[in-house]
């Protein structure tokens, strides 16, 4: 049962509980951190959405994304904004591992948060999109985070400009880091969501600025067309003359700005869209 809301009454939901904080699992030898926000609990489990944030895998925290948790919650979803072993920490796969985990820890404990574990989606951005992407594809990364007898399937994924494709070297030449030196080909292929088999890849909503020069549009673009030609059910948003991180872009400040903040340009817009999209397919 979706999610219902309409133009006129978008975010039903007036207050939130916020518990941030929250150990969700381990992370290797430490505790996996998560930050939770949802709706009061009540006749009907809700569904629930992981939110991932980037910063290149090396870099960023939970904090990037509380907008999103803030917004999706009010809209009725039930939010989970984990941590991940940034690449300075561990080197792949220790971060969809984590995130791997985190799904796991929604579903052992949906009677508490009140959620339904079978109606679990995950967004992120940038690198987040990445490992959201990835949460969606069949692979063995499992790790050891806890909650081993829940399984990590989502039944729905977002990406605004996630790398399809995992290289040695970023766009702009400089040394991507998420793998160790060590990586061969084959190794940099099992990070990279688009050479999966993606028969039976979850429905799919993709975003991505038209100009981005630190993940071009291209790869989107190739990862929708494999979608579409395997007959999975996408959506594609592309943002005519924007940037990486064009939902942070602010019209009165320098500086990237949570979306939900007063000064973001095209951050109400993208939260509509996912908030409508996971509306439809959790």
């Amino acid at each position: 049962m979706a999610t219902n809301f309409s133009d006129s009454d978008l975010l039903p939901i007036k207050e939130i509980v916020r518990q941030e904080g929250a150990v969700i699992g381990r992370a290797g030898n430490r505790d996996l951190i998560g930050n939770i926000y949802r709706p009061p609990i009540g006749d009907e489990p809700r569904a629930a959405v992981v939110i991932v944030h980037g910063g290149g895998w090396r870099k960023g925290s939970p904090r990037g994304v509380r907008g999103f948790g803030e917004f999706l919650s009010r809209a009725g979803f039930v939010c989970l904004c984990p941590e991940y072993r940034l690449s300075g920490e561990a080197h792949w796969p220790a971060q969809i591992e984590d995130v791997k985990c985190s799904i796991r820890y929604l579903k052992h404990n949906h009677e508490q948060l009140g959620l339904d574990k079978e109606r679990i989606g995950i967004t992120g951005d940038s690198a987040g999109g990445h490992l959201a992407l990835m949460a969606g594809v069949k692979s063995e990364f499992e790790g050891k985070g806890g909650y081993s007898d829940q399984s990590s399937d989502v039944k729905a994924v977002g990406a605004m400009y996630g790398p399809v494709r995992v290289r040695k070297v970023r766009a702009d030449g400089s040394p991507m880091g998420l793998l160790p030196p060590s990586a061969n080909d084959s190794d940099y292929a099992t990070a990279s969501p688009i050479e999966y088999d993606l028969a039976d890849f979850p429905p799919c909503l993709l975003i991505h600025g038209a100009d981005d020069p630190a993940v071009p549009l291209s790869g989107t673009l190739d990862l929708y067309s494999k979608l579409v030609a395997l007959g999975r059910t996408v959506e594609l948003h592309s943002f005519a003359g924007e940037g990486h991180a064009f939902d942070r872009r602010s019209s009165t400040q320098e500086r990237m700005v949570d979306i939900l903040d007063p000064s973001s340009i095209s951050g109400p817009t993208v939260i509509r869209l996912i908030a409508r999209f996971f509306a439809k397919f959790l």
